[in-house]
């Protein structure tokens, strides 16, 4: 005979629910995302409409390179930081690699995202999924993997690499400037098959 009762039930649900809350979580903030990062024209500003105000061609043009300038010497470079930085948690929480191979990973993921975005969209949502999809699986495969106690120390130790953050952001700035003007003058077209 079966017995059941209210408090077991309550005990033996309560981290099967708590597991399901937090892969639901993750997994829809990891769809919104990748969705943004591995977008390749990112930022939506029209900026006709901004410079379409004046009556002046050349103010028009003027202003229309300088709305440009802010997406990406400014918006752009915020951005990059905040996708290394996600990427950079996640390699922190779910690994156990030190912290100069973890910036290393991160950013080279978000240059590879950029990349491809410019080849297939597709393809650069993929990418973005990728290693968080598999950083899920391998913490559900072996949960002792995952250890809180070296968290701390590793976040910490974070600002002592400003220096190599800075390059690294700096390359993918650069790539992504030097694929915004390919794109121009040779009028690449988007999601290549």
């Amino acid at each position: 005979m079966v017995h059941l009762s209210l408090e077991t039930a309550i005990s033996t649900i309560k981290p099967l629910s708590i597991f399901v809350a937090a892969m639901v979580v993750y997994a829809i903030f990891i769809f919104k995302f990748y969705r943004f990062v591995a977008t390749r024209d990112i930022f939506e500003l029209n900026l006709q409409q901004y410079s379409s105000r004046s009556s002046w061609a050349w103010l028009q043009k003027l202003l229309s390179v300088i709305l440009y300038i802010l997406e990406y010497l400014i918006f752009f470079p915020i951005l990059v930081a905040i996708w290394s930085g996600v990427f950079s948690l996640l390699l922190i929480f779910l690994s156990k690699q030190d912290v100069s191979l973890v910036l290393l990973v991160a950013i080279a993921i978000v240059s590879s995202i950029r990349v491809t975005s410019y080849y297939n969209e597709d393809l650069a949502k993929d990418l973005a999924k990728m290693l968080p999809f598999a950083l899920l699986g391998v913490f559900l495969i072996d949960i002792s993997f995952f250890t809180f106690e070296t968290i701390p120390a590793t976040l910490l130790s974070i600002p002592s690499y400003y220096n190599v953050i800075l390059y690294y952001l700096i390359f993918t700035i650069l790539v992504e400037f030097v694929l915004r003007v390919v794109t121009f003058i040779f009028g690449l077209q988007n999601d290549v098959e």
